[in-house]
C-alpha cells in the first residue's frame, strides 16, 4: 500500500475508483484495503465499461490468478467484505459514451447488474475497442513510436486479454517507451493529433440514461471538464455546457463537481476548486446529485510520480448525507462506521 502509515483521506466518500477489472493496478481486494486504510468510508467501485463484481478474488493482487490455480482460489462476497474493513462499497459502473467526443463518462450506480443490457454493453465495448486500439497502434507505430499490440495486452506486466483492454494502458506504454513524459501527456498528444482520431463506436450517452434509469439506477457525468470543446457530436457542434444541459434532458441525475484536474490529461487552466465552484454554480439548482472521486488506478505501481490518491477528491459525509439518492445507494450491510 502506498504510505498508509502517512496518507489519510481528504474525503471519506470517494465515488470514482478503478480496479484491476479495467484500468487500475489494485485489484478489487487491495482496492478495499486501501480505502480502509486510510480512512474512505463510503467507496464506488466504477471499472469501465464492465458491471461491478458481486464477489472478488482474495489474496491473488491479479484476477486472472484464478485460472492459474482454480481449486486454491477463494472469494468473498464483495460487500460483506468491504464492511468488514469498515468501507460500505457501491457497486458501479463508468461507461464510455458519445462515438464522435472524448472522455464523455457516465458512472452509474444502483442498477439491475444482471439486465440484457449490460450483457449487450460488454459485449459491444470489447469489440469496438479491440479494432480501434489496434489501429491506435499501427498508426502510432508507422510515425515512429514502434509499440506492438502484444506490449499493450502486457501491460507494463500484469497481462490482459483483449476484451480488457484500455486505451490508458497505450498512453502507460507509450510513456514506458519514452515517447511522452507520462500517461497524461501521452492522452493529449494522442487528443490533439488529428491523424490518432480513431473513432471507437461507442454507445449514445442518452440511451445509456435510459437504460441505467430502467434498470433501477443512477446516472451521473463524470468529469465534465475532461471533454472537449467544443463537442463534437452526430448533428454538428455545440458548447460543453450545451452538451451537458443536453444530458440534463435526457435524464441525467447528477454531476461531479471534486475531481482531480490537476492530475489528469485537463488542457485548461482553472484548478478543480474553480471547476467544481463553475459547476456547482450552474447545476446545482438543475440537478440532484452532485457528486465526487477521486478517478484513483493505483498508478503508483506503474511508477507515476504524484498520482491521484484515493480519497483525495470526492464528497465529505454531510455532503452525502444531504443527497437521498446518494443514501439510497448504501449497502444494508453495517461497515460498524457511522455512515
Amino acid at each position: 500500500m502506498k504510505e498508509e502509515a502517512i496518507y489519510t483521506a481528504s474525503y471519506p466518500v470517494d465515488l470514482h475508483s478503478h480496479s484491476t477489472r479495467s484500468d487500475g493496478s489494485d485489484s478489487p481486494q487491495e482496492l478495499i484495503d486501501h480505502a480502509g486504510a486510510v480512512g474512505v468510508r463510503i467507496l464506488g467501485l466504477t471499472d469501465h465499461d464492465i458491471r461491478p463484481p458481486q464477489t472478488i478474488l482474495l489474496s491473488a493482487g491479479k484476477e486472472t490468478d484464478a485460472a492459474k490455480d482454480a481449486d486454491a482460489a477463494e472469494y468473498a462476497d464483495a460487500v460483506e467484505y468491504a464492511a468488514a474493513k469498515g468501507v460500505a462499497l457501491i457497486r458501479g459502473i463508468e461507461v464510455s459514451c458519445e462515438t464522435t467526443a472524448e472522455d464523455c463518462h457516465i458512472v452509474c450506480f444502483g442498477c439491475n447488474w444482471e439486465d440484457s443490457f449490460f450483457d449487450w454493453l460488454e459485449d459491444f465495448v470489447s469489440k469496438s475497442r479491440i479494432s480501434s486500439y489496434q489501429e491506435l497502434v499501427r498508426r502510432l507505430s508507422a510515425d515512429g513510436m514502434t509499440i506492438t499490440w502484444d506490449e499493450v495486452l502486457d501491460n507494463g506486466g500484469t497481462p490482459v486479454t483483449e476484451d480488457r483492454v484500455q486505451k490508458k494502458m497505450i498512453f502507460e506504454l507509450l510513456a514506458r517507451r519514452g515517447f511522452a513524459k507520462g500517461w497524461a501527456q501521452a492522452k493529449l498528444m494522442v487528443k490533439n493529433t488529428p491523424a490518432y482520431q480513431i473513432l471507437r463506436e461507442k454507445p449514445d450517452p442518452v440511451e445509456v440514461i435510459r437504460q441505467v434509469h430502467r434498470t433501477g439506477g443512477i446516472a451521473i457525468m463524470a468529469h465534465p471538464y475532461l471533454v472537449n470543446e467544443p463537442v463534437c457530436v452526430p448533428a454538428g457542434t455545440m458548447s460543453r455546457f450545451a452538451y451537458i444541459d443536453r444530458l440534463i434532458g435526457a435524464g441525467l441525475d447528477g454531476i461531479e463537481v471534486s475531481y482531480p484536474y490537476d492530475k489528469t490529461s485537463y488542457g485548461g487552466s482553472l484548478t478543480p476548486e474553480e471547476i467544481g465552484a463553475q459547476v456547482r454554480e450552474r447545476y446545482a439548482d438543475s440537478i440532484r446529485i452532485l457528486s465526487g472521486g477521486s478517478d484513483y488506478h493505483a498508478d503508483w505501481k506503474k511508477g507515476v510520480r504524484n498520482s491521484r490518491e484515493l480519497g483525495e477528491r470526492g464528497l465529505t459525509m454531510e455532503s452525502f448525507r444531504q443527497q437521498k439518492a446518494l443514501m439510497n445507494l448504501l449497502p444494508s450491510v453495517k461497515t460498524g462506521t457511522a455512515i
